[in-house]
């Protein structure tokens, strides 16, 4: 086959040709969206899954939807070496505020929310650098408190009553919001929560691991009521078909069925192995105008080698010698991948006390390789990382 038509597009966050299986999150999204637009109050939404299933493709679906419509949009990519949420979130929106000042009138509250961001980004960059780019003044004593909660409050109170005039919205997306200090979450959740009982069109999305909505609860209580949850999994074997099969067949390409079942069950579903298959095999496919069964057993074998020495080894090798060990006991308890095993099991095997593996537990959880789902319990936040360690001699030796 043509590399250069390839449609299979694995990478982080990349959209894939067809967004197949998702389309009870997208409604959902866009009930959202009309419930805001209508001045009707609306949950935001949380997204969690294990690393792979499309969590942040949705994000970026969910901009895409918004903008369309107008809305102002920030996207904020949250991570435990980033600047604080309050330069971050300054600078996500600084983009879409230049666009509105351009778009819609300056009317009396854009210019006061204009104002009010000026204000909320000097605090996040005393020396102006984030800036819309338009000659407005900061508004005094608004968003401008050091607090992040009451200036986040503030701030997003002023940008939804002016885009409410204007009957657009105001979104924010934050990814991998479970890297977030607490307090800042706190407040996040304090501002939606602000704007949510005043009905104005501000809606914020998240998305994160499984244990995702502990970290809201733990932030305010009152998010379990917040927000609603949504649990990213593997596609099930139609939406995994259709995000083989489609793109394939745009370009006048067939799949054989046997080489399509093969994909989809070595795969598991996960939206991120399909397009790493799909994109190996295609490659590998004399073509012209079909995938067969050989097709797809040679370029699922290339696929592997590929995700085992670049997915797979450079999360093993994140973690220290010293934690090694704690992930090598977690895959030998593990008979069904993906299964959270008890901290229990895992001390057990090392024969050391929870005391002892604390540090290591707690420093796998700060690095995204591990999660809590349950107290007491420990799960690997990417898919197949128990299978990997098992066949890997690397791994093997920890």
């Amino acid at each position: 086959m043509d590399p250069i038509q390839n449609p299979y597009a694995p990478g982080a966050g990349q959209r894939p040709p067809e967004l197949a299986g998702r389309e009870r999150e997208r409604s959902l999204f866009a009930l959202l969206l009309d419930r805001l637009g209508a001045g009707r109050a609306e949950r935001g939404i949380v997204l969690t899954g294990l690393r792979g299933v499309g969590k942040t493709v949705l994000l970026e679906e969910f901009r895409s939807m918004a903008a369309r419509r107008g809305w102002v949009v920030a996207f904020i990519e949250a991570g435990s070496s980033q600047p604080s949420f309050r330069r971050l979130a300054a600078q996500a929106l600084t983009g879409s505020l230049r666009e509105a000042s351009l778009r819609y009138r300056l009317s009396d509250r854009l210019r006061r929310a204009l104002g009010a961001f000026r204000s909320f980004s000097l605090k996040a960059s005393p020396d102006g650098s984030v800036s819309v780019g338009i000659d407005i003044d900061p508004v005094a004593g608004r968003a401008d408190s050091g607090n992040l909660e009451v200036d986040l409050v503030e701030l997003l109170d002023d940008l939804g009553k002016a885009a409410a005039e204007f009957n657009v919205g105001v979104l924010l997306l934050i990814d991998e919001l479970q890297e977030l200090p607490r307090p800042d979450v706190a407040a996040i959740a304090g501002a939606a929560h602000h704007t949510n009982r005043l009905q104005l069109p501000v809606a914020v999305a998240s998305a994160g691991l499984p244990d995702l909505p502990a970290v809201w609860v733990g932030a305010k209580s009152y998010a379990e009521r917040l927000f609603a949850y949504c649990r990213i999994d593997a596609l099930d074997r139609n939406g995994a078909e259709e995000a083989l099969r489609l793109p394939a067949e745009a370009l006048q390409v067939a799949w054989q069925p046997d080489a399509l079942s093969h994909v989809v069950d070595v795969s598991g579903g996960y939206p991120y192995f399909l397009q790493v298959f799909g994109k190996k095999i295609w490659d590998y496919a004399p073509g012209p105008d079909v995938i067969t069964a050989a097709d797809a057993t040679v370029g699922v074998e290339a696929a592997r080698i590929e995700l085992d020495e670049g997915f797979y080894r450079s999360r093993w090798e994140r973690a220290t010698p010293a934690q090694r060990p704690y992930l090598a006991a977690m895959a030998a308890e593990s008979d069904n991948d993906g299964v959270p095993i008890t901290s229990g099991q895992v001390a057990a095997r090392l024969g050391k006390t929870h005391r002892d593996l604390g540090p290591h537990r707690d420093q796998l959880i700060r690095k995204g390789l591990i999660y809590v789902p349950e107290r007491g319990q420990v799960a690997f936040t990417v898919p197949g990382m128990s299978a990997y360690i098992k066949r890997s001699s690397d791994a093997r030796g920890a």
